[in-house]
């Protein structure tokens, strides 16, 4: 009599696997063995041996070995929480500034698996930018959206990325985050920072505002926070500390806030609306 199957997904494609069947059973080695091996169940990497369910998503990765577009992708999104994939590959996300903060962001946001990324800054990198941005010495004297294109593109080649080297102003901020869903706001002077939330609050009804403010020296980082300012306003950070004579900008503690504003993006796309 033949067993009930039930339905998974394996490396991204769906399969059918007999009911009782567990996770050292799977395999994608052609001679069947199960040794070097890294075996992920629903996000969560595990050398335990559980029964299977209809719905799981496995990924096996096999080491030392480069695998096919449609299984790299899954690998790519492997540790991240299962459910989110859809939502995450159809959200636009804007970051203005490409510094300290929409560095990091933005390779967080690629790593997370968001579907696009809207780049724009009008600066190069420069030697003092590598003690705090997500840069290496071999991005120096590129624009900032042309190297982060590059690193976004070796994290995650399946992120469309966008970018426009350019100023941004009053005048041009609507149209050019006019596509996107959320704007994170990355931006080191506070006259520009109150700039483009003037515009994005106040000229692109449809858009999210996630900014930043206070982030500087090395004081604990148990004080930045997100705070939720409207419905449509999110502000990370501690809110008091600015770079100034004696305070400079550390990496610790503005990859900190950076994780704040990714991680508030994040939520936002989950639809979690709370801070």
């Amino acid at each position: 009599m033949a067993l009930d199957r039930i339905r998974i997904r394996l490396n991204g494609d769906p399969a059918e696997t007999p009911e009782g069947t567990r996770l050292r059973d799977l395999t994608v080695q052609p001679d069947g063995a199960h040794t070097g091996l890294i075996r992920i169940l629903n996000g969560y990497q595990t050398e335990d041996n559980p029964l299977l369910h209809e719905g799981d998503q496995v990924v096996l990765v096999p080491r030392g070995v480069y695998p096919s577009p449609r299984a790299l992708k899954a690998m790519l999104a492997a540790r991240n929480t299962p459910g989110l994939a859809d939502r995450l590959t159809r959200a636009r996300v804007g970051i203005a500034g490409l510094g300290g903060l929409g560095s990091h962001v933005a390779t967080a946001l690629a790593r997370t698996g968001v579907g696009h990324l809207h780049l724009v800054d009008f600066d190069v990198v420069e030697p003092s930018n590598l003690n705090r941005q997500a840069y290496r010495l071999a991005h120096l004297g590129l624009p900032k959206t042309e190297a982060l294109r590059r690193e976004i593109a070796d994290i995650a080649p399946y992120c469309e990325v966008t970018a426009d080297q350019i100023r941004i102003d009053a005048a041009n901020a609507p149209r050019l985050f006019a596509g996107d869903d959320i704007v994170c706001e990355a931006f080191d002077d506070p006259a520009a920072k109150a700039m483009l939330a003037d515009a994005v609050l106040g000229s692109l009804p449809c858009a999210t505002l996630v900014a930043a403010s206070g982030m500087a020296g090395y004081a604990s980082g148990n004080t930045l926070v997100t705070r939720k300012i409207t419905d449509r306003f999110y502000l990370c950070g501690d809110g008091e500390s600015e770079a100034g004579y004696g305070v400079g900008l550390m990496a610790p503690r503005v990859m900190l806030c950076a994780g704040h504003q990714a991680l508030m993006i994040l939520r936002l796309i989950a639809g979690e609306t709370d801070a």
